[in-house]
């Protein structure tokens, strides 16, 4: 008797990653009337379980810090909401000589987006066309004009608050009304004024009104711990939700994408994954994918996707992918600030983020550097947690009754201030793939190659001596470590510590220098797209995710009319 071969099933969209780009086209594309499957390298999320939003620290072991304190002032500590870490079992990622670089990865669904400081920044016209402007770099393919009505939908649905303004470098977006500021924020903003420096409400992803069946902040304070009423955005709760409930859509977790499958005919057909529970190996089918797992895993995916057709990884003719890698510019300071000692202890109601922001104000002179940066601050009293008073412990002698009063003295009296501006890509910053190293799946990890050029130094000297002056300005005493010298010159973040990599599959309108084109289309498989911070051509001072956003659903939206006019 024959034996009977069946096809397997053939989804309209295969998406890998549940991140910002990847929830964003969920939406969109199962909304529009395709399947859609999502292959997640990480386990489900449940809120309830996961999310510890109104926990004490009493409550937690370790209160929070981690066995020894390992987890002292990193990104996740026990209270916050499971999105990822800088180093995951495994699945361990090389450095080359003399290169320094941190690459934090999420295994969850919804990704970075379940923690993330929510910052929502448009992009600026000339971010777009940077090169026209000063001569480095190179231009986007695509212009504000183009992108600003994505930016308009992605604001509206998801909710973004903040003012007009008409401030040439920070463009204006559909807002929700700000919190007002706080004393930490006032005493900035009093500073700021007399130093010309515009400050301004921030522009967050996070509900001060009810909005689509999502209820306003209830300013608990405590956004980073994850949000039990999704008052802040985060993708696994604002994005997949509504994908989930067209039934056009399949969500597969603990799937480790290994390569996109390419057939005969030049395009890609299927992805190989690792079914982390079973260790073996599964494809799924699709008639387009889109590459959603962040810049990095983005590359890595592509590159460890060889074939007679492409030998050096997928939609790689150009030779870009893994090139182009950048981060923001970072570096921080802060300030001791004797009249909050006696402010009478209050309700500091809001966010667990800034009220108040400084975009960049400095556009219109020549500096030391090119570009521009902006600066996040924030102070107060919130909820104290391990480490909370290290730097008292380290600055003062003592100890027992004498040090814990004066902990209590200066509890909320320190504002911290964080500069993020834009990198310029160099030849001498970017990953590819070790060759002699495998994760624990056999998958080849990247290795990375990083160098800060003075543009950048530049740059961080500038925010040191920015901050200075605000903070003695404002009538604080001024702290920072940062030194002009060293492996960290003018406390110049590590590559990747800021958490914004990209650039590493550029997009153009020149498939001989980049990979994609203004739609995230892959110039070489016209039915790949990649659509998370990878595709960015550069690197403006605006922290990336909205832009993520907008540009996922611009492509989301024109491979829905691809596929309506049988192009898929």
């Amino acid at each position: 008797m024959p034996q009977v071969v069946r096809s397997p099933k053939v989804y309209d969209v295969c998406i890998i990653g549940s991140g910002a780009a990847g929830g964003t086209a969920a939406k969109v594309l199962a909304e529009g009337g395709l399947s859609v499957v999502m292959l997640e390298a990480g386990p489900a999320l449940n809120p309830e379980k996961d999310f510890k939003e109104h926990v004490w620290p009493y409550q937690i072991p370790h209160r929070g810090g981690g066995i020894g304190g390992k987890l002292k002032h990193e990104v996740g500590d026990e209270f916050m909401a499971p999105n990822g870490a800088w180093e995951i079992d495994g699945e361990p990622y090389t450095s080359a000589p003399g290169s320094q670089f941190r690459w934090f990865r999420s295994r969850i669904v919804g990704g970075r987006t379940n923690h993330w400081g929510r910052i929502a920044l448009r992009f600026a016209p000339v971010d777009f066309r940077s090169r026209s402007t000063d001569g480095m770099g190179d231009d986007w393919p695509l212009t504000y004009e183009e992108v600003a009505p994505y930016y308009d939908k992605v604001e509206s649905y998801i909710g973004v608050f903040g003012t007009k303004e008409n401030i040439s470098s920070a463009p204006d977006g559909v807002f929700l009304p700000p919190p007002p500021p706080r004393c930490t924020e006032t005493i900035v903003k009093k500073a700021c004024d007399k130093l010309n420096i515009v400050c301004i409400p921030s522009r967050m992803a996070m509900l001060t009104k009810p909005l689509n069946g999502r209820a306003a902040c209830h300013y608990c304070g405590q956004c980073g711990r994850g949000c039990l009423t999704a008052s802040n955005f985060s993708s696994s709760q604002v994005m997949i939700p509504p994908a989930q409930a067209t039934g056009r859509f399949t969500l597969i977790t603990g799937a480790m994408a290994r390569e996109i499958v390419v057939g005969k005919d030049g395009k890609a057909e299927a992805v190989a994954y690792i079914d982390k529970a079973t260790r073996s190996e599964q494809r799924v089918h699709a008639r387009a994918f889109m590459v959603a797992a962040s810049a990095c895993e983005s590359a890595r995916l592509l590159l460890n996707s060889r074939s007679t057709l492409f030998p050096d990884g997928l939609a790689n003719s150009s030779g870009v992918v893994g090139r182009y890698l950048t981060d923001s510019v970072g570096s921080d300071a802060g300030g001791y600030f004797p009249q909050l000692e006696k402010m009478p202890p209050h309700n500091h109601d809001g966010i667990g983020g800034m009220h108040m922001y400084m975009p960049w104000w400095k556009f219109d002179r020549k500096n030391d550097f090119l570009r521009g940066y902006h600066i996040e601050f924030g102070g107060g009293r919130s909820m104290p947690g391990v480490g909370e008073f290290d730097g008292i412990c380290e600055r003062y002698e003592g100890y027992g009754a004498s040090l814990k009063q004066r902990c209590r003295t200066m509890y909320g009296t320190h504002i911290g201030f964080a500069g993020r501006g834009e990198m310029i890509p160099n030849e001498k910053s970017y990953c590819d793939l070790d060759p002699d190293t495998v994760d624990q799946w056999g998958i080849p990890v990247l290795r990375f190659h990083w160098h800060w050029s003075d543009n950048e130094i530049k740059m961080a000297k500038d925010m040191q001596e920015t901050f200075r002056s605000i903070v003695e300005t404002a009538g604080g005493t001024f702290l920072s470590k940062a030194k002009p010298d060293g492996s960290r010159p003018y406390g110049i973040a590590d590559g990747g510590v800021i958490i914004h990599e990209l650039g590493t599959v550029r997009m153009g309108s020149n498939p001989k220098t980049s990979a994609l084109n203004k739609y995230c289309q892959a110039h070489d498989v016209k039915n790949v797209f990649v659509t998370d911070a990878a595709a960015f051509v550069t690197n403006p001072d605006k922290n990336p995710t909205l832009t993520i956003m907008a540009l996922s659903w611009r492509a989301s939206e024109y491979l829905l009319d691809q596929a309506k006019q049988g192009s898929l």
